[in-house]
């Protein structure tokens, strides 16, 4: 059994020698390089590291765009005996990169050749950095800069001449030492530093083994930025694990190029799997219910009525169907699956067989729709400091509208707000306990104690487990929303079930903070709503069709007050009553949304406090007032 991450990669060499292990994009094609020849490449990286003065337990900061040098890198800076500290290359801010490298104590930095401006616009107020270690070719003057290049090359030199110096020093690495310092997005204050150990990821990738077979064959392009703990844990060392390979998205000459190359891309690697998240999975949907738009009215409907068929076939996943003649339906579902649903998988490589997916809360909708065309979203639960992964749907274990089973090996209780465990499927916080919770926070033993209780980890999330056992997760206890009454509940639930029923919507936050009543900031689809339009003649410039576009919004909402099968699923007093239509996105580029995606809710408020506070008058509560008008007459700009 692999303690150490150490171990589970040379289990791996040893097993799979000549398997490809990553990935990438080289002149117009993917090439491999396998196990061997990545481990060679991973020991002159330790030893070069070791003769620039990397001591067991040094910091060693990871900057860069997800490829094999990632990877490659953060294995050498392991069998060093080192830390690493992943940092996301979305971070543009020099004051949070300066404090993630500050407060972590790293001596050397690994970053690509695109990410080094920002490491030397701030290298002279980082005292304890001592070497940058660049991953691409430079043309910077500066005796702190090394070419990863030279590195190897040294590194390579000294292994043939002290080859015992590299085994002592890996083989003197335990479970229990730490192997990453995961910074949070820092939404509500400055970044904690999470420390994971060794153990609690190899602990993890077992458990989530046990969930997910992962054959040698296997292969997933990984879309999800690789310092993240969810493609972290389940992408690289799950794969990893197996003998299985891993590619890198083709990196364009600007984001939203690479992004442009998702696509392509899975269709060339063809994988079998792959991570998603809740905004990805979004992506997807519109794109694919974009592109059949496209090809006429007759296939949107044919398309449409075929999603109607696949619903009533598959249920919630855990029982086929809610009426006992769902099996009347296979071949209708089947000859759907053929001529339509079939047509969609080939867009992803033809052999994806489902998504794995994290974010905690992903509406059920969603689920459905996936599940429909053939590739399910297997949702999962976890949270970094729990390296991550909680509990999961998977194969043979679906119940939409759940974050599934918890993982073997895990305890898990549901507790009042004193800490007291509920029992019979009460809401509370998750609080789990088990190897892959984490050593605490780096430097900070207050909030080490807050969080950690007697090996118990406090995830700040609220959740309940079901009468099948199956965890559901209802949002983050910090995030809950107090109304006038003092009655508390969580918005991410509404904001996710609200968009995924109604196209118009393409962001939207709840607020209510004891107040009468709950409002909305909405961040309108701005192409969805002039399709809606189209019909009718309206535009955007008219009275009318500014009219048309707010009440789109109010039926929305009015659709959980009234419609038998969603009036349940909320209390009246939760939904919006009124709400604010926004002309700009919730962005990273506005600070609106963190690395990971997630609103950064104080920031929001704080940014639209004069918004919400019209809601809360006489004119505002009225959704048809002035400022949605005007900002709907602004959306032709």
């Amino acid at each position: 059994m692999a303690v150490t991450l150490i171990d589970l990669f040379r289990l791996s060499v040893d097993q799979y020698p000549d398997n490809p292990m990553l990935w990438k994009k080289i002149d117009g094609e993917y090439r491999s390089l396998s196990y061997r020849m990545s481990f060679e490449i991973v020991a002159d990286t330790a030893l070069g590291l070791m003769d620039m003065g990397l001591e067991k337990g040094d910091r060693a900061i990871l900057l860069s765009e997800g490829r094999n040098d990632w990877v490659l890198s953060e294995l050498g800076i392991l069998f060093a005996g080192g830390i690493c500290v992943p940092l996301s290359v979305k971070l543009q801010e020099p004051s949070e990169l300066r404090f993630r490298i500050s407060h972590s104590g790293a001596r050397f930095a690994v970053v690509s050749r695109r990410q080094l401006s920002k490491i030397l616009q701030i290298k002279n107020d980082l005292a304890e950095l001592e070497k940058i270690v660049v991953l691409d070719p430079f043309d910077e003057k500066d005796p702190d800069l090394v070419g990863m290049k030279d590195l190897r090359t040294a590194g390579k030199a000294t292994l043939k001449k002290y080859p015992d110096r590299f085994e002592q020093r890996w083989q003197s690495v335990k479970g229990d030492d730490a192997a990453t310092i995961c910074y949070t997005s820092g939404t509500t204050a400055d970044a904690k530093g999470i420390v994971l150990t060794h153990r609690n990821y190899t602990a993890n990738v077992q458990q989530a083994r046990v969930f997910f077979d992962v054959p040698e064959y296997y292969i997933s392009l990984l879309i999800l930025p690789w310092d993240h703990s969810f493609a972290h844990t389940c992408g690289i060392y799950t794969l990893m694990s197996g003998g299985a390979s891993m590619a890198s998205i083709e990196i364009g000459s600007t984001l939203i190029e690479t992004t442009r190359n998702i696509g392509k891309n899975i269709k060339e690697i063809k994988p079998h799997f792959l991570l998603s998240v809740p905004a990805l999975s979004d992506s997807f949907k519109r794109n694919i219910e974009r592109s059949i738009s496209a090809l006429g009215s007759k296939v949107e409907k044919l398309f449409r009525f075929g999603l109607k068929v696949a619903y009533a076939y598959h249920g919630d996943g855990f029982r086929n169907g809610r009426w006992q003649g769902w099996r009347l339906l296979k071949p209708l579902h089947s000859l759907f699956d053929t001529i339509l649903f079939s047509k969609i998988r080939d867009q992803f490589g033809g052999r994806l067989a489902f998504f794995v997916g994290g974010g905690a809360l992903l509406d059920i909708e969603y689920q459905r729709f996936f599940a429909a065309i053939g590739i399910p979203v297997y949702q999962g639960y976890g949270l970094t400091e729990a390296a991550p992964v909680i509990s999961a749907n998977h194969p043979g274990y679906l119940k939409m509208g759940t974050s599934g089973p918890v993982v073997s090996g895990l305890n898990i209780k549901i507790c009042d707000e004193n800490g007291n465990a509920l029992i019979g499927g009460q809401t509370g916080e998750i609080v789990v306990k088990g190897e892959n919770v984490m050593k605490g926070y780096w430097r900070d033993p207050r909030e080490t104690s807050k969080t950690l209780r007697d090996g118990w980890l406090r995830t700040g999330d609220l959740g309940a487990i079901d009468e099948d056992g199956y965890l559901v997760v209802l949002g983050r206890y910090k995030s809950l929303l107090i109304s006038d009454d003092g009655e508390k509940f969580s918005p991410e639930g509404i904001e996710e079930s609200l968009m995924g029923h109604c196209p118009y919507i393409r962001q939207i936050m709840l607020y209510n903070d004891q107040k009468p009543y709950t409002t909305a900031l909405i961040v309108p689809h701005k192409q969805a709503i002039l399709k809606a339009l189209e019909p009718s003649g309206l535009t955007l410039e008219s009275s009318d069709g500014q009219k048309a576009v707010i009440d789109l919004f109010v039926h929305a909402v009015q659709a959980f007050r009234t419609e038998p099968k969603l009036k349940t699923r909320f209390p009246g007093k939760w939904l919006p009553t009124t709400f604010a239509i926004l002309g700009e996105p919730f962005s990273e580029t506005n600070r609106l949304l963190n690395s990971t995606l997630k609103m950064v809710r104080w920031r929001i408020v704080q940014n639209y406090k004069d918004r919400i506070d019209f809601m809360y008058t006489a004119e505002g509560k009225d959704p048809f007032n002035s400022q949605n008008m005007t900002i709907i007459a602004r959306m032709t700009d």
